[in-house]
């Protein structure tokens, strides 16, 4: 998304925008940009003067459905050294000075996009056909999400980490209960309890319910 008040600015800001095969999104004040805000945005580029910190708080404070982590560059004319400053500590990723070199903008932008899917990528978890959004707590098989319960997400996430591993019983209940090795024994095993969603011998019902409902459908096997 674009934010930028300067109409010559702006008006080549998106021409070059576009002739890299961007696709951005123009809002002209801060009412505009507030009603795009839920709209799924890869970056916001913005120069509202006394409206830019107001924009970049309500982003980082999640109004209005906005992404809260969406990368910011921010522009100022103001050549003030702690104009920057205070953009960034506002929650701007990066900041631009006027007058805008756009192969500038364009470097910055591509260096935000880059370490924010670099980012998203260790949030997202990938296994066949499953995927686990970390940070939303969402899972898919396919394109049909699973409803799961908190400590079913929490074991498949561990699962879902690294698919090529075999976990251990002791490692699992460690990430996902916060069980130590004193669990291990026949003291846990004959009180599963300790660690809810646990059978008497260790065998667990969450385990079989994750088989069933996420790790069958993406081995493309019968539910």
């Amino acid at each position: 998304m674009v934010a930028v008040d300067d109409s010559a600015g702006r008006a080549t800001l998106i021409e070059n925008l576009e002739a890299d095969g961007y696709e951005p999104i123009v809002v002209l004040t801060l009412e505009h940009a507030r009603s795009r805000l839920a709209h799924d945005l890869d970056a916001l580029i913005v120069d509202l003067n006394a409206d830019t910190t107001t924009l970049i708080d309500m982003i980082r404070g999640g109004e209005h459905g906005a992404d809260a982590w969406l990368p910011i560059l921010a522009g100022t004319a103001s050549e003030d050294l702690f104009c920057s400053v205070r953009l960034l500590e506002r929650g701007a990723d990066d900041v631009i000075y006027e007058p805008w070199l756009y192969f500038e903008v364009r470097a910055r932008l591509a260096a935000l996009l880059r370490r924010a899917n670099a980012a998203q990528s260790r949030q997202v978890f990938r296994a066949g056909a499953l995927r686990v959004d970390v940070r939303a707590r969402r899972v898919w098989v396919g394109g049909t999400e699973v409803e799961l319960t908190a400590r079913e997400f929490d074991l498949l996430r561990v699962l879902a980490s690294d698919p090529d591993r075999v976990f251990t019983r002791s490692e699992l209940l460690e990430s996902v209960w916060g069980l130590g090795d004193w669990a291990t024994g026949r003291a846990f095993s004959a009180q599963g309890e300790r660690a809810p969603g646990l059978t008497v011998g260790g065998v667990s019902r969450v385990s079989v319910r994750l088989f069933r409902v996420a790790v069958r459908p993406a081995l493309g096997l019968p539910v």
